[in-house]
């Protein structure tokens, strides 16, 4: 039996749920699950909390999130994350957990937006690849060009 890979994909979540709906809208679960299915397909193991919490219908206490955010990016061996902008606080703090871990870590960047210092220069600190793009086929096409 052949060991997965396995990767941690973070964003911004809760200022993605539609207040009435309850849900993320339909654009930024896709944007995910189109993620989730390509790493899964290159044989990754994928945590992701969006989906693990029903993309917002079944949200975990912050201390259950935490801990299990926290043991799943500590035993990745590659990190994930759309930093948000404006940024996802939770997101950062992931990111941040990750780089202090030494993580291989891919930032996924929309050109035109502003992004934290500490997130422009985190590659002095942490392994990091930036990736910035336009459209969602902007970044599969340097993920698959990255032959992970």
């Amino acid at each position: 039996m052949s060991q997965h890979k396995k990767l941690f994909l973070a964003g911004p979540f809760k200022s993605l749920v539609n207040r009435k709906t309850g849900v993320m809208d339909h654009y930024e679960k896709q944007k995910l699950m189109q993620l989730i299915s390509y790493f899964e397909d290159k044989g990754f193991a994928v945590h992701n909390a969006h989906k693990r919490e029903g993309w917002g219908k079944d949200f975990m206490t912050p201390h259950e999130c935490t801990a299990i955010d926290f043991a799943e990016i500590s035993a990745c061996d590659l990190f994930v994350a759309f930093p948000g902008s404006p940024p996802s606080p939770g997101t950062h703090i992931e990111i941040g957990w990750a780089s202090a871990l030494q993580k291989p870590i891919i930032l996924l960047l929309e050109e035109g937006k502003d992004y934290a210092f500490l997130i422009q220069g985190l590659e002095s600190m942490a392994p990091v690849t930036y990736m910035y793009y336009q459209e969602e086929a902007d970044y599969l096409t340097k993920l698959e060009e990255m032959n992970l």
